[in-house]
């Protein structure tokens, strides 16, 4: 059993990795996010910088100071084993991103320093649940794309053929159809602005309507919604199995911690 357990870290390293994690330090840097999108947007302000100006600029290095402590403590704790988690890549892009000097050329870069904010996602244990949910349902969320692109498809060529002639600022083309039928999707001012002119010209015109929205809104999209729900109630599954395994594997190395220094103790007796 021993054989199969990582060897334990050094007591500074292990120490470096429950400080990084410990609530006070996770809900500082939370802290620290949210006023450095501030102080960001702030920058925006032509007459806040000419007012205060220096005193921002200083703020967001002090801000940026501290995202760089904690990555740097959190690559001491860890070492390799950082950069096999996806979310400490995503803080420590963000993060290098910031560090790059915005010069003429790179002026772009200072735009994206807000990206910063996105560290909240990775802070927040509910928000990281919801983008995981994103990123597990996106294979089964390809296959609605690609079967709403196939009704699309099929509404937007049965449209214009329908209502091309009367209509050609709504369904001229298929283009234009597609755009028509999606904002008739959306239900944004379907009955109204799109629906009943048309039905004051091909009075039957609610025979193909009707059942686009009931077959899009109601079946595809509602659809979309339970694989994200379900993606998001797996990943929160995941979740709780992975801090019951790293409680699990930190008992076990205390234990052998514990088991070694007794051993140790009684070669002392012995000798």
């Amino acid at each position: 059993m021993n054989d199969t357990i990582a060897p334990p870290q050094s007591p500074l390293r292990a120490r470096a990795v429950r400080f990084s994690d410990s609530a006070i330090v996770q809900n500082f840097i939370l802290f620290v996010i949210l006023f450095n999108a501030v102080i960001l947007g702030l920058e925006t302000s032509d007459a806040v910088m000419d007012t205060a100006g220096p005193l921002i600029l200083i703020l967001d290095k002090i801000c940026l100071g501290i995202f760089v402590a904690e990555i740097a403590v959190k690559l001491y704790g860890r070492g390799l084993e950082f950069f096999r988690r996806g979310w400490s890549i995503f803080d420590f892009v963000i993060v290098g991103i910031s560090l790059i000097p915005a010069t003429q050329g790179l002026s772009v870069l200072r735009a994206l320093r807000i990206l910063r904010l996105l560290r909240v996602v990775s802070v927040a244990p509910s928000l990281r649940r919801v983008v995981e949910g994103l990123v597990n349902a996106l294979p089964g969320m390809g296959s609605v794309f690609l079967l709403m692109g196939v009704i699309f498809y099929i509404g937007s060529v049965m449209a214009t053929k329908l209502f091309g002639t009367t209509f050609p600022e709504w369904f001229g083309t298929l283009g234009r159809s597609g755009y028509s039928l999606f904002q008739i999707m959306t239900l944004e001012s379907w009955s109204m602005g799109i629906v009943r002119p048309v039905m004051e010209v091909h009075e039957f015109a609610w025979l193909f309507f009707i059942p686009f929205i009931m077959v899009t809104t109601f079946a595809v999209v509602n659809l979309l919604v339970g694989l994200i729900v379900n993606s998001m109630q797996d990943a929160h599954q995941e979740e709780s199995n992975e801090k019951t395994d790293n409680y699990r594997d930190e008992v076990l190395s205390r234990l052998i911690e514990l088991e070694n220094l007794i051993k140790s103790q009684n070669d002392t007796r012995k000798s």
